[in-house]
């Protein structure tokens, strides 16, 4: 299988695992009946309607503001889907797998829900990080994947024969 093919698979696979996922939580679990579920004293489960990116910066209360972020969401994914054609390294195709999964299953859920569902709160104390889902995993994952690629996938880096 070649890099772009891989890539492919592991994209198509987190956007399913993700809307899987959240199916999971808004049916059969039913988080938003729930409320915070301790899982661990680090760890909540929580449902928290996300109409902004990252952190929540950014929301849109407006369909305007909704339609923005799907475009930008599938606008990103189409990009990193161009980077993918051009990968030759399983590292870094399946890092931009993550990237476009995770992407795509946001864009989705702004699509069914006009905002993303996340359930994951990490917190110490009082402190606490702001909430996410699995397809911001796999962004994260992806990210920290391409700097590892591009730390020892550089051809200066390669190993001499």
């Amino acid at each position: 299988m070649t890099p772009f093919r891989f890539g492919v698979l592991v994209a198509v696979l987190a956007a399913i695992l993700d809307q899987a996922h959240k199916a999971f939580m808004l049916g059969p679990y039913a988080i938003a009946e729930k409320g915070r579920v301790a899982l661990t004293p680090f760890l909540d489960l929580i449902l928290v309607w996300n109409r902004g990116v990252s952190y929540g910066l950014f929301t849109q209360e407006s369909e305007i503001g909704r339609w923005l972020l799907v475009g930008v969401g599938l606008i990103g994914a189409a990009v990193f889907f161009y980077w993918l054609t051009k990968l030759d390294r399983f590292l870094s195709a399946i890092s931009v797998g993550l990237i476009i999964g995770g992407a795509i299953g946001n864009v989705i859920d702004r699509l069914r829900f006009g905002a993303v569902a996340d359930f994951f709160l990490f917190h110490i104390g009082s402190f606490q990080w702001y909430v996410f889902n699995l397809a911001d995993v796999w962004i994260v994952a992806g990210v920290i994947g391409m700097l590892l690629a591009w730390a020892t996938e550089r051809p200066e880096n390669a190993k001499q024969t």
